[in-house]
């Protein structure tokens, strides 16, 4: 399936329910996207490797693989292309399990086509300004962290940290915001490109990711601090 808008991107949607699947593919179709569809997890994850997408649109409950290990695998063999979760589980705890194994966004269903095309805009960008910048960027130094947002890659004591793209983007914007203390709702504007729900767990959930894989690089030291009712700080403490 593909738009008159090829150039737009190609996009990925795993939806088993076909009437679900159909208008997201026709509605994100007039936007100018080619559309990918499949309807159980392991055709979306041929139709990935075989087609390289640009964003995928993903479902939880599915035949096959479901929503949660494709994720997971999706992230282990190297993918980096945004994905945006679709369902009608509405817990906490499910929508932070997801952006721990790697998704970048999630839709309660059932989803509005306008809001889906909105959120599809915004991480494609954002996936776009970071590949634009990938071999211009200047290299970000604060203290023994180092961050190359060309070549998407950072370090700490000349370790290498293996971040996902938004990661990288969330950990990059707090070094070049420090010594200032920023809140959830800027990280979130800055780095995802629109404003945060009220009661949207994402940035805590990928600043917590952020200080495990820093402390396990470099022990004995802290670089995210918390301001408790406000937001977060990038600043180096030893213990």
């Amino acid at each position: 399936m593909s738009s008159r808008g090829e150039h737009a991107g190609t996009i990925l949607v795993i939806e088993d329910d076909e009437s679900i699947r159909e208008a997201v593919v026709y509605n994100l179709g007039k936007e100018g996207y080619r559309m990918l569809a499949a309807a159980d997890g392991l055709q979306g994850l041929r139709l990935l490797r075989r087609e390289r997408p640009d964003l995928m649109v993903l479902d939880l409950m599915l035949p096959g693989m479901d929503g949660w290990k494709l994720c997971e695998q999706v992230r282990e063999e190297g993918y980096d292309l945004p994905i945006i979760v679709m369902s009608a589980r509405t817990s906490d705890f499910d929508k932070v399990q997801l952006l721990d194994l790697g998704a970048d966004d999630y839709l309660t269903k059932p989803v509005s086509m306008s809001e889906l095309a909105a959120r599809v805009r915004a991480n494609l960008r954002r996936s776009r300004t970071a590949a634009g910048a990938r071999g211009a960027a200047e290299l970000v130094e604060a203290g023994p962290l180092v961050i190359d947002p060309g070549a998407h890659k950072a370090s700490v004591d000349g370790r290498p940290l293996e971040l996902t793209p938004r990661e990288l983007a969330v950990l990059h914007y707090m070094v070049r915001q420090a010594p200032k203390t920023v809140s959830r709702e800027e990280i979130y504007q800055a780095v995802w490109g629109y404003e945060m729900l009220h009661g949207d767990r994402s940035v805590d959930v990928f600043v917590r990711r952020l200080r495990k894989k820093l402390e396990e690089a470099a022990p004995g030291r802290t670089f995210l601090q918390t301001h408790y009712g406000f937001g977060y700080r990038f600043e180096v403490l030893e213990d």
